[in-house]
Formats: structure tokens, sequence, C-alpha cells
């Protein structure tokens, strides 16, 4: 099926790229910041259990408790640094945007591995409402990795200062976090890309309708370049909730 925007451009609903990492309760699952796996199980009431294959129910009823932040895919808004509750499902109100996919190779800085102004200056040259950061090496374990206590790369604070004065309203990435791991709080590189200047007392510039989709997973397969970007979300009145970036090729 495909599909018309503006007019101009032509979108091909059939195939779309998923670059969500599905959340389970294997040791297959992604896990940061310094908690276990994901729990599913099924609800028990006495003898009552909530699992078809155990011949005591009729349904599969399961409950799980994961942490969006800690366990695939997630999509953020600034209610995750401030004082006041903000919610991703109040910030987060339009799901097409125009994207653009890059590719790169953090600069080693000391002990770190950094994404830097320069790395993203010198790959946009169109407007665009997304950003989608690829980093490598790309290796397939991103999609099982155990990020606690391994200092991933991050993005600069000038990288996200250019990022939101290029007017790129939502930002991509394939690592746990835009900041880095052990940063004392200070959280640059979030704080930057909101326009968070106060996270108790909010300036009334901050970027409300901004979001920040960490721990994706871009295949080597798909191309560098600009996209149809399907912003999905769960509907959790939360600062963050998994979601499902969904990629089409213009």
């Amino acid at each position: 099926m495909l599909a018309l925007l503006d007019n101009k451009y032509q979108i091909d609903l059939s195939k779309p790229i998923d670059i969500s990492i599905p959340l389970t309760n294997t040791d297959e699952n992604p896990i940061a910041w310094y908690i276990e796996k994901p729990v599913i199980e099924p609800v028990i009431f006495g003898d009552w259990i909530g699992k078809v294959s155990e011949g005591k129910s009729s349904t599969n009823f399961n409950n799980i408790f994961f942490n969006p932040h800690g366990h695939g895919t997630h999509t953020e808004c600034l209610g995750h640094i401030t004082n006041d509750f903000y919610s991703i499902n109040q910030s987060l109100k339009q799901f097409f945007f125009f994207a653009k996919l890059i590719t790169i190779e953090p600069d080693k800085i000391g002990d770190d591995y950094v994404i830097t102004k320069e790395h993203i200056s010198t790959s946009l040259n169109v407007t665009i409402e997304a950003l989608i950061i690829r980093t490598l090496p790309n290796q397939k374990e991103k999609k099982s990795r155990k990020y606690s206590n391994t200092n991933p790369p991050y993005l600069s604070e000038e990288a996200a200062v250019f990022i939101r004065e290029s007017e790129i309203q939502h930002l991509l990435i394939d690592l746990p976090s835009v900041d880095k791991e052990h940063d004392e709080g200070k959280l640059l590189a979030h704080k930057a890309f909101w326009n968070v200047k106060d996270t108790v007392n909010l300036n009334s510039d901050a970027r409300l309708n901004a979001t920040i989709t960490e721990m994706i997973y871009v295949p080597d397969e798909i191309e560098d370049g600009d996209y149809i970007l399907n912003l999905q979300i769960a509907s959790f009145e939360n600062d963050a909730s998994p979601s499902k970036p969904i990629l089409y090729k213009i």
C-alpha cells in the first residue's frame, strides 16, 4: 500500500523497517542502569494459574514488570529530568516525521567515546524533524547487551545544543542514554536538547514536545539517508514509555 505525503513523497506502508528492540523475560533482553531483567509471569490465584499450558486457565493472563529506561527501546520527554511531572503521553501528539538516519563512529576522548558536534554538523544538510543516530561498531549484540558499568558512548553537550538549534524535535539513538553513564547527575546532553535550564523552576522556552528515544537498533543493511519515521508509544502517563519506532523509505 502506497501513501502520499505532501503531494510529492510516497512511502510503501507494506514495507516497515522496525528499529525497536523487543522486551522479553529472557537473558537476551538488553539491560541498563543496574536492574535485573524484566519479569513476565502468569497471574496466580490460589490453585488457578493464568496460563493455558498449565491446564487451569482458558486464557494466558500475564503480569509484566519492567523499567522503560533500562529494559529496551523507549521514548522519553523532559519529565525524565524535571521536578514537576510531565508525561510522554501528553508530550507526543504527532507520530509521523521526516527523519534522517546517520552513522557515526564516536571519537575516543580520554577513557570515553563521544559523539561530537562535528559528527552531527557534517552529516546534516536538510531540514528534518527527527534525527536517528546509529553508532559504530554496530554489533548485533546491542540487542542483548548488559550496559551497566560499561561506560557506553554518549553525546556531547555541544552536539545536543547543535541538534536543538537545528530545530530537530525528536532524537533517536542506539545507546542506553544520550549522557555519560557516571556523570554526577549533570545530564548535560538531556538538558541541552530539551533546553532545560532549571529542573525545578522550568524555563518558559523548554521544549515540552521534544522527545529522546534510546536503545534502538538499526541493522547494517539499512542505509543512511532520508526516511519517514512513525514513532509509536504505549499510552503510559509517565515520563517515558516503551516505544516502537518504524521507518519507511521515501
